[in-house]
């Protein structure tokens, strides 16, 4: 026969609280932190940090485009490749996140580029 559960000194379980309301980020360049056009929702989470030094934006655009390249060098390599168009989706997807992550962390370098003193 098993013990009976002891309850006495244990903690009671409480209900969870949800979140407080969304704050809208304030848009760059009155912000530190740019959200990612890819965010997949209005709540943005990914955020690129605009005050990086740029050798380190740069590094971070360019692994994300590199490998995108990669991959679809790859796949011209292979010849012909048949699958579905849900594939052919999800793939072309795989490929554009990535690619904008990279592009949104080139438009930050521009706008600090274009921002330096003559």
């Amino acid at each position: 026969m098993a013990a009976p559960l002891r309850t006495s000194g244990m903690p009671r379980m409480t209900t969870t609280k949800h979140d407080p309301p969304y704050k809208k980020i304030t848009p760059h360049p009155d912000n530190r932190f740019m959200a990612l056009t890819g965010n997949c929702s209005d709540m943005p989470s990914l955020f690129v940090d605009t005050h990086v030094p740029l050798d380190i934006l740069m590094d971070a655009a360019n692994h994300r485009i590199r490998a995108v390249v990669q991959v679809l060098e790859n796949m011209c390599m292979r010849g012909s490749i048949e699958c579905d168009s849900v594939i052919l989706s999800d793939f072309a997807l795989l490929c554009a996140i990535p690619l904008r992550d990279g592009c949104d962390v080139l438009d930050v370098i521009g706008k600090r580029l274009r921002s330096l003193p003559a």
